[in-house]
């Protein structure tokens, strides 16, 4: 894995997407990560691209985050459940170099009653891209290289970015099997799950 057991003192922290939970009207920091996490009907989930050393200090999402707001106008279907997306590609301070974030964006994914948050963002937010650990680097597309580097007080990288497994919209599971090896190819899909989730209980645990 990338994360390291203490960032050195002259480390910002790392550059990469953190992943919210709405709960209660506020953001709460995912305890799973998107492969392993199951949402329910009416959920709403956040993601955020920044800079950050922990999930103390992680930025949250910003723009719309109501459920209603997001899925109003998506009716509710027998089989499926729909699940609210708020998206933040964050700031140009935060952007890698020679990079500019997209704006915000939202959707309602309608996905299979047993899709994870990866299913749903897939169905969504193509092109996505992972690294070889199962690791979230890109949404629609952004940012276009790194994955996760760590990153020194002036914005410049630390270490080198974790190698990437390319664009991961051509192998990403349509949400019917509910897989959670979402662009990371078939019959990982444990693998992928733990490797997602020890990252997110990793940042947690570092606050």
């Amino acid at each position: 894995m990338l994360v390291s057991a203490a960032v050195p003192a002259q480390a910002a922290g790392y550059r990469y997407w953190s992943f919210w939970e709405r709960t209660d009207g506020a953001w709460a920091y995912a305890r799973q990560g998107p492969a392993a996490l199951r949402p329910s009907d009416g959920d709403v989930l956040g993601f955020r691209f920044s800079v950050s050393e922990n999930s103390g200090d992680a930025a949250k999402p910003r723009g719309p985050a109501g459920f209603q707001e997001i899925c109003g106008g998506t009716a509710a279907e027998d089989g499926t459940k729909r699940i609210a997306l708020s998206v933040d590609f964050g700031t140009a301070e935060d952007a890698p170099g020679g990079e500019r974030p997209p704006e915000g964006r939202t959707a309602c994914a309608r996905v299979t009653e047993d899709a994870t948050a990866a299913d749903a963002l897939a169905a969504t937010m193509k092109p996505l891209r992972y690294g070889s650990s199962a690791l979230l680097c890109a949404i629609d597309g952004y940012p276009g290289r790194g994955c996760g580097e760590e990153v020194s007080a002036d914005g410049s990288p630390e270490s080198q970015p974790e190698p990437d497994s390319g664009p991961a919209d051509a192998d990403a599971p349509d949400g019917g099997d509910g897989g959670t090896a979402v662009g990371v190819g078939v019959g990982v899909g444990v693998v992928v799950a733990l490797a997602a989730g020890a990252f997110w209980q990793t940042r947690r645990r570092r606050d």
